[in-house]
């Protein structure tokens, strides 16, 4: 217990040392959207997604990549999974991430995760041609995760996720690194009361470059073009400090309803409150739901003053899942997620996982 405590509060004071170094108090309101590299805010996976990302303190396998990469510790032999979002659905924004953990030697587990955002083909306009008609252009962006978890003790798991961000469009293009840090902690007679922290998204500045900074211009009374190249602003990661906490209910045959809540602290956004609940019928069959509350959040969107997030906060979803082997523990799941918006028809994910 005590050393739980001092990973955790290590963890805690790291996230409040890094936070400020974004120059500025975490959950200001007033920078929202003046981070970059958005998508990292963005949970590409239809189970954990489905109650809100609150299962910080009890995620487990090859999702918790994005919620809490100290969960991938319990991967027990190998997981590959597959989910399709419909990003703002009616946008045009579809989301495809692939993945897989394995679980190496007795007390580790390493994972490797691919997200990537396609947003159609765009219209190319220039201001000789602003109606276009000169050919399209496919903006993209791809996020590569790399994480390592272990168990350090009964109660105690912990991990660090990589991150290698790639955004770009047909003549500019910028990339960056970021670290994830988390650790879970597990208690009670059932192992069934769970804490965990994780500090996401932190490193260094990205930059975009290429040749769609440059601009070609021939200054009055001159015949010889010259070419501009417009100044170019760095951009900070979308940092943030979660804190959970779960309990579950254990009931005979093998059923389970658990309550989870989650405190998020954002660098350039509002900080958010999540509680979600999950309910399992003998782990074939889970049903899930959450609300995620920040300032402004309850109000219509007719009242952009005080609304900034699309998201109304509330998700739902759930998972069939279907034993294949049981001596190997081997098993096959569906899950779909549902996440409801004021503006376009909201967003769904689906996605597909096989435990080895």
């Amino acid at each position: 217990m005590k050393s739980f405590y001092r990973y955790f509060i290590a963890l805690f004071l790291l996230g409040l040392i890094m936070l400020p170094t974004q120059e500025n108090l975490a959950g200001n309101k007033d920078r929202s959207g003046q981070a970059g590299a958005g998508e990292l805010l963005i949970n590409p996976w239809a189970r954990s997604s489905g109650w809100g990302s609150v299962s910080v303190s009890g995620i487990r396998g090859l999702e918790s990549m994005y919620v809490n990469v100290a969960g991938l510790a319990f991967t027990k032999n190998t997981e590959i999974g597959f989910t399709h979002t419909q990003w703002l659905k009616g946008s045009g924004i579809d989301m495809y991430s692939f993945g897989f953990a394995q679980k190496m030697g007795e007390s580790g587990a390493l994972g490797l995760s691919v997200m990537s955002m396609a947003f159609g083909d765009i219209q190319i306009t220039t201001p000789g041609q602003p109606d276009g008609g000169i050919g399209d252009f496919s903006p993209n962006y791809l996020n590569v995760n790399i994480a390592y978890s272990r168990i350090f003790s009964n109660s105690i798991y912990g991990g660090i996720n990589f991150k290698i961000i790639s955004e770009s469009i047909s003549d500019m293009s910028a990339q960056g690194l970021a670290i994830d840090a988390g650790i879970q902690y597990v208690t009670g007679e059932m192992e069934n009361i769970k804490f965990g922290i994780t500090l996401k998204n932190v490193g260094p500045t990205m930059k975009f470059s290429g040749d769609g900074l440059s601009l070609r211009v021939i200054p009055d009374e001159q015949t010889t073009a010259f070419t501009l190249e417009q100044r170019k602003e760095d951009f900070e990661m979308p940092a943030q400090l979660l804190i959970g906490a779960g309990y579950d209910f254990l009931f005979e045959g093998n059923s389970r309803l658990t309550l989870a809540g989650n405190f998020t602290s954002n660098s350039f956004s509002k900080d958010q409150f999540t509680g979600g609940i999950e309910f399992s019928l003998k782990e074939y069959l889970m049903i899930r739901g959450a609300y995620t509350y920040e300032e402004g959040i309850d109000q219509g969107i007719d009242n952009p003053e005080s609304r900034t997030n699309a998201f109304k906060g509330i998700s739902a979803g759930f998972t069939v899942q279907v034993p294949m082997n049981k001596e190997r523990g081997t098993n096959f799941s569906i899950s779909y997620s549902f996440r409801a918006m004021d503006a376009f028809d909201n967003t769904h994910s689906i996605g597909a996982f096989i435990t080895l």
